[in-house]
């Protein structure tokens, strides 16, 4: 009797922290306003840096590479801030959000700090690092978590650029080493 007491006892623990860490899990996850403010942020920085690389770079490529990173991801943000007005979301800070922004600020610090083809090299090589994270979060974390179907299905269609984005700046990082 006392052995299953125990077991019991145990069993009721295990169940306890497997609840707690499901909340914990839970609460971590964002919601369709943190999506959104994720979505946002994650556009901004890639709009900051192709500004950036707009004015610097003397590379035609790499020039027309930027251009083209910031039409469509002014593109997209305009769509995303369009749909967060039609379901009447705020779009919210979160971790990722936040991690995004300041990831964001210190490329840009570094790339400041570059110029010639230093400067080509480290803004297509963070490039294609950047997009595969965004790929991976929208696979891993944004996708799976949206609530909201249209919302979903924004992602979803938006993944589709970012992928492409991310070969075109594999082939032009190539290109350039």
């Amino acid at each position: 009797m006392h052995t299953l007491q125990h077991k019991l006892i145990a069993g009721a623990a295990a169940a306890a922290l497997a609840l707690a860490g499901a909340a914990a899990l839970a609460q971590a996850l964002p919601d369709d306003a943190q999506i959104a403010g994720i979505v946002v942020a994650a556009n901004q920085v890639d709009i900051d840096a192709g500004n950036l690389a707009g004015k610097t770079s003397s590379n035609a490529e790499v020039k027309a590479f930027a251009r083209q990173m910031v039409t469509d991801h002014s593109g997209v943000n305009k769509q995303a801030l369009a749909l967060v007005k039609k379901l009447k979301l705020t779009p919210r800070d979160s971790e990722l959000g936040k991690s995004l922004k300041q990831g964001g600020s210190d490329n840009l610090a570094r790339l400041k700090a570059l110029e010639g083809k230093a400067f080509d090299q480290a803004y297509v090589a963070h490039e294609v690092r950047y997009h595969q994270a965004v790929i991976d979060a929208l696979d891993k974390t944004l996708i799976p978590n949206a609530r909201n179907a249209e919302l979903k299905d924004t992602l979803v269609k938006v993944r589709t650029a970012f992928v492409a984005h991310l070969e075109h700046a594999k082939q032009l990082d190539a290109s350039l080493r």
